[in-house]
């Protein structure tokens, strides 16, 4: 399970270096792409092949779920941790997250998301507000 939340630096080159308590559960070879909320998220190969099925099972017909596959999968790329545990961040998702140099790692259970900090810092601030209105409509579903 993929929890906590990390400060950490992307080097001149793009390169992020994955929390080492959380390389285990990535494993060497992972899936980079577009996240909800501006941020990126980094899937276990095995986690992606799931939402990979799940796409793969929506609906054509529906613009919505066209849209949503089409910028999950084209945003996709393999990422292979180094010696050091580095992950390489391509331009285009470098730009999709506005990541600058301080950025946060975030565990969501079954994938990492990562934020620039600032960003995150306003995105958790927010939420943070709504915890309350959160559970009660969490409570609603029978989830809290």
């Amino acid at each position: 399970m993929l929890i906590g939340e990390y400060k950490h630096t992307l080097d001149s080159k793009k390169r992020l270096a994955v929390p080492a308590k959380m390389r285990k559960d990535v494993g060497e070879k992972a899936i980079l792409t577009r996240g909800l909320d501006n941020c990126l998220s980094l899937y276990p190969l095995a986690e992606w092949q799931k939402i990979t099925d799940k796409l793969a099972g929506l609906p054509m017909g529906q613009g919505d779920t066209r849209n949503f596959s089409r910028l999950m999968l084209s945003g996709a790329v393999e990422v292979e941790l180094d010696q050091l545990g580095r992950i390489l961040i391509p331009d285009y998702l470098k730009n999709f997250a506005g990541l600058r140099q301080e950025v946060v790692v975030v565990g969501v259970n079954n994938r990492l998301e990562i934020w620039d900090e600032a960003r995150w810092n306003t995105y958790k601030t927010e939420v943070e507000k709504n915890t309350d209105m959160i559970a009660e409509k969490l409570g609603e579903l029978g989830l809290y």
